[in-house]
């Protein structure tokens, strides 16, 4: 059987590591050590993990024609995610964000690229109109068009022609203004801080009126260390997590959705996607940089056996 890819559309960029032994206040000063450059950015993650697995990935971005353009899209072409329909032009700003670890934690700042419209070819749209999985966010689904179609209407024509989103909704949660965008989603996936804004300290299981509501497949929320919940309007699905010494959190909540959409688009079932995706971003936190969440089913299945746990 020929797997459909998964669109991932969303943010690609140049990440820029820096260490320092603490974080600074405000009217503080500090040093810091430059660690490095990486092609990083959450959804283009999230998209070479999911290709590192061996699922057929498309990614879209909007994108300048500068040198760093080049040398992001071609470091995706080598993590053999297609790049084919990449959206470009001449007004964007670079792509770059500045990563500081400092103190075991991470504080990530991100070049502001502006709201410019992200217009989707008739070739794209015709592709998207077809059965799989799209992964994004909510502010890239605000800046989709294709023609007079757009934001919340265009993804609800995606859906109506069998495209199933996936949304990384990350410490951001969501509110009444987003739930146009949000209805009908396969899943979202949300980490403690964004679950907490949006459903307070209610259990995951406890919001199956609202799935019911807004046609929500399933709920995620991650729990960093502790592994992930989800529930799927009938049952609660919940997976320890892995104790691991931690060199670099960034890139881990990509790595679990990456590695979720993969199983899901094979077929696989929640509880399985659940397994792979916390046992990926586990991994993915022993190994510094954005792309440290990429690895090979055998490699995955490694670290799991290294903890006693198996397939």
């Amino acid at each position: 059987m020929t797997l459909a890819p998964a669109f991932f559309i969303g943010d690609v960029s140049l990440d820029e590591y820096y260490v320092s032994d603490r974080w600074p206040g405000l009217a503080d000063k500090g040093f810091v050590d430059l660690l490095g450059t990486y092609v990083g950015g959450s959804i283009a993650n999230a998209a070479s993990v999911h290709a590192g697995l061996g699922s057929p990935t498309e990614f879209v971005s909007l994108l300048n024609f500068s040198q760093i353009s080049e040398r992001l899209i071609a470091e995706l072409e080598t993590r053999g995610v297609s790049v084919r329909h990449m959206l470009r032009h001449v007004g964007i700003a670079e792509s770059r964000n500045l990563i500081f670890l400092a103190e075991g934690e991470h504080v990530v700042l991100t070049v502001d690229l502006g709201f410019q419209p992200m217009e989707l070819s008739q070739e794209l749209i015709g592709e998207l109109r077809q059965p799989g999985y799209l992964y994004t966010t909510l502010y890239r689904s605000r800046r989709l068009r294709h023609g007079a179609l757009a934001q919340a209407d265009l993804l609800q024509d995606l859906r109506a022609h069998g495209r199933r989103p996936v949304f990384d909704l990350d410490v951001g949660g969501l509110g009444a203004a987003d739930l146009p965008y949000l209805r009908g989603a396969e899943v979202l996936i949300l980490n403690q801080v964004g679950y907490a804004t949006a459903f307070g300290d209610r259990p995951v299981e406890g919001l199956g009126r609202w799935m019911e509501e807004n046609a929500v497949g399933a709920v995620i929320r991650t729990r960093a260390a502790n592994g992930a919940e989800a529930f799927d309007g009938k049952k609660r699905y919940d997976v320890a997590g892995y104790a691991v010494p931690v060199e670099d959190v960034t890139g881990a909540g990509d790595t679990f959705g990456g590695a979720l959409v993969h199983v899901l688009g094979q077929g696989g079932a929640m509880d399985a996607a659940l397994e792979l995706a916390v046992a990926a971003s586990a991994r993915a936190v022993t190994i510094r940089g954005p792309a440290g969440g990429i690895a090979s089913h055998a490699e995955l299945a490694a670290f799991r056996a290294s903890f006693g746990r198996t397939v």
